[in-house]
Order: structure tokens, then C-alpha cells, then sequence
């Protein structure tokens, strides 16, 4: 039987996020966003050359950087230009939760205009992360609509 163009319980899209001391991440993430640890391969230094973790229904890779190879995690690069956007059943604990694993506020939680109530986070290792729970299920068209009104000089 061939094999499946991705592993199974994994999606089309998967997270891989260069950091500075994955397993202090790895404890952040369980803490901050409910993640589960799948997978850990470390180097005999103590370093992590892959691990993943179950966040909801995803799955998120992560490893510790390697400036020498072209992997460098935020701090060595002074920020980031991705972030990654987490459903999450209740936005405002979920956040909460963050803050009090060390997560910063970017962003406070708020209702959006096409349908989310979210926030966004910078986590202690210069990832950032969007926080969001469905409140309200908007067509495109409305979304345009209330886009431009709000748009509007």
C-alpha cells in the first residue's frame, strides 16, 4: 500500500518554529495553549534537533536553532516575520493562560469585524501567536461590506 502524501493526524500545513531552548518552549506551550509532547529527539548536548507537540488538532514542530546550519529562532534575528494563527474553544481564557506562562500582549482580545473574537501574543521566544474563537459566522460579502465602512476616511 503506498504511503499518504502527509502522516496521519498531521494537515497540509505544519508549523516548524526555530527556537532558543526548545524544551523550556516545549513546557511553555504545554502551560500557555494546552499542548501535548509527541515527539522529542535530542542531540547529546541537550539540545533539541526535533521534537512536536500536539496544539488542539495540529501538530507543530519545533527544534533549537542552529545558526551554523541557517536556523535561527527569533532572538538571534531580533523578531520574526510569521505568526501563527490558534482556534481555540474559549479566547479569553486561552489568553489569560498565556500571559500567566509569560506570554506578552500584542494585541488585546477583541471581537473582530469577520467574526472572531481574538488577541495576539508574542511568546518568550519571539513567536507570535493569534488567539481566536469563531463568534460569529460572516459571508464574504459582509465581510467586505464591513471592511470598507470601517476603512472609510
Amino acid at each position: 500500500m503506498p504511503a499518504q502524501p502527509a502522516p496521519e493526524g498531521y494537515h497540509s500545513v505544519t508549523p516548524y518554529l526555530i527556537v532558543h531552548d526548545a524544551p523550556a518552549a516545549i513546557e511553555f506551550y504545554e502551560k500557555a495553549y494546552g499542548a501535548t509532547e509527541l515527539l522529542r529527539l535530542p542531540t547529546p548536548d541537550g539540545k533539541l534537533m526535533h521534537a512536536e507537540i500536539l496544539v488542539g488538532d495540529s501538530v507543530v514542530m519545533l527544534a533549537d536553532e542552529q545558526p551554523e546550519n541557517g536556523f535561527k529562532s527569533p532572538r538571534t534575528l531580533g523578531g520574526t516575520a510569521s505568526s501563527i494563527l490558534l482556534y481555540v474553544e474559549d479566547v479569553d481564557h486561552r489568553f489569560e493562560q498565556a500571559l500567566d506562562a509569560g506570554a506578552k500582549v500584542l494585541r488585546k482580545v477583541e471581537d473582530k469585524f469577520y467574526g472572531d473574537r481574538s488577541g495576539t501574543l508574542e511568546d518568550p521566544f519571539g513567536h507570535l501567536w493569534t488567539l481566536a474563537t469563531r463568534v460569529e459566522d460572516v459571508p464574504p460579502e459582509e465581510i467586505e461590506r464591513r471592511f470598507e465602512a470601517m476603512t472609510k476616511p
